[in-house]
């Protein structure tokens, strides 16, 4: 389908389905990077433990690491969900403009009591 074949009401439906796609995956990125905080945090307890059980230092460290890198990629996830949520509001500002431009228009349309069924769109797109 063409951007111009596109219609008023299929370009709304589809911005809002877009908006509230992106929110449900940005929350859904904020859950599991909470996942990684918490095991992290419990990995880093484990290490704790281990270190004071006498396991080599090798095995401690290696721990410790994976402590570390679950941290970054839960801080990652977050700042991806950051983005995610940037994303949302710009689709919430293209359907705002959409219905800025053509709302009024539509609604007048809806609220018609005039049969435009039959009317030639080519005839709409003259300037």
């Amino acid at each position: 389908m063409a951007a111009a074949d596109i219609t008023y009401r299929e370009l709304q439906r589809d911005v809002t389905n877009l908006g509230k796609q992106v929110m449900r995956a940005s929350e859904a990125i904020r859950g599991h990077a909470q996942t990684i905080t918490d095991e992290a945090r419990d990995t880093a307890r484990v290490a704790e433990a281990i270190a004071t059980l006498g396991v080599d230092q090798e095995t401690v460290a290696e721990t410790s690491a994976l402590a570390r890198l679950m941290d970054s990629l839960s801080d990652a996830a977050i700042g991806y969900a950051s983005k995610a949520d940037t994303t949302a509001k710009a689709a919430q500002a293209a359907h705002d403009q959409n219905q800025t431009s053509h709302g009024g228009i539509a609604e007048a349309v809806s609220r018609s009591s005039v049969d435009v069924s039959n009317l030639n769109r080519e005839w709409l797109r003259q300037e």
